[in-house]
């Protein structure tokens, strides 16, 4: 295990590292640069400065080792777009916002996934399952954008039920203002319930036909024994294999429903840094991404020994 967990540290590093080079040759390689625009009408003295304090104005690869070094360090720079602003005050500020959206929309999402996928195994072929998958398609059809203006038009404008638009701040942040993270939540999990309804359907019917359900079964063990113990443990193995991406989206949050919501998150950050070439921005926001992604794998991939005793870290085999 600890050899294991090493050589996975190493192999993070080495993935991080070569995500940050190249991110950054990528947004070098676009023409002109995120100053261009915003000190054309300025005097050259203050254009000249500006390209100095962003280090601009230096050959390519100093600025490549100069990025290098912040990021190692947790430096990301300040901000273009917002002048004043940290990359890290900024994904401070707006991180927590995204990170409660969209933990309420996985954990609702594939909850109520799972045990649709639950039933529409064990009522194969009748009309809870064909009911469950026609929902899953639906759902995974319809765009995050209009099931929350569907939902932000019928709930909170027309019965009034939920605030149009907000987000909980101060002391409510993680746990109160419940009336404004309704409607986004729902808005968000529709995706998260058919993915996962029609994965674990797949993946149950997949186990109740292998050899050792049948010798359960001949046993005497009752069906909710066999399904609870045996068939859904091994179901879950391809749910286990798609959380790291889920995990991962689900804490950068929805740029559609940030905007849609007026949420104050970094879904909508993101995209408009791309939008700006905000470099600093753009990097601090992908290595955290990165950072989420590349730790929950490597967790992932410990969780898959608990689900399943067949597979083994010990030895090299995996």
């Amino acid at each position: 295990m600890l050899s294991y967990s090493i050589r996975r540290f190493a192999e993070m590093i080495l993935t991080l590292f070569i995500i940050a080079t190249a991110t950054f040759f990528l947004l070098a390689a676009v023409p002109g640069d995120p100053l261009t625009e915003r000190v054309e009408k300025l005097p050259p003295q203050i254009r000249q400065n500006l390209y100095e304090k962003y280090g601009l104005n230096k050959p390519l690869l100093e600025r490549y080792v100069i990025t290098m070094r912040g990021l190692a360090v947790g430096n990301f720079g300040e901000s273009i777009v917002y002048p004043g602003q940290t990359v890290q005050s900024i994904l401070q500020e707006k991180l927590p916002a995204s990170a409660r959206l969209g933990i309420q929309q996985m954990v609702l999402g594939i909850g109520i996934g799972m045990i649709l996928g639950i039933i529409a195994a064990m009522k194969k072929n009748t009309w809870l399952d064909y009911g469950i998958i026609t929902l899953a398609i639906l759902f995974i059809s319809i765009p995050h954008l209009i099931f929350g203006l569907l939902l932000q038009k019928i709930f909170a404008g027309e019965l009034g039920w939920f605030p149009v638009i907000g987000w909980p701040k101060g002391k409510d942040l993680w746990t109160g203002g419940w009336q404004y993270t309704i409607l986004p939540t729902l808005a968000g999990c529709f995706s998260y319930i058919a993915a996962y309804s029609r994965l674990l359907k797949t993946s149950m019917l997949d186990v109740v036909n292998q050899e050792y359900i049948l010798t359960a079964e001949s046993k005497g063990l009752s069906k909710m024994h066999i399904v609870l113990k045996h068939v859904l443990r091994n179901s879950l193995i391809p749910v286990i294999t798609n959380l790291p991406m889920s995990i991962a989206m689900c804490i950068t949050g929805s740029f559609f429903i940030e905007r849609i919501f007026s949420i104050p998150g970094v879904g909508m950050y993101y995209v408009l840094s791309v939008n700006e070439r905000d470099l600093p921005l753009i990097m601090g926001q992908t290595v955290i991404l990165s950072i989420i992604y590349i730790v929950v794998i490597f967790i992932t991939d410990i969780l898959y020994t608990v689900v399943d005793p067949r597979i083994s870290i010990q030895g090299g085999r995996r």
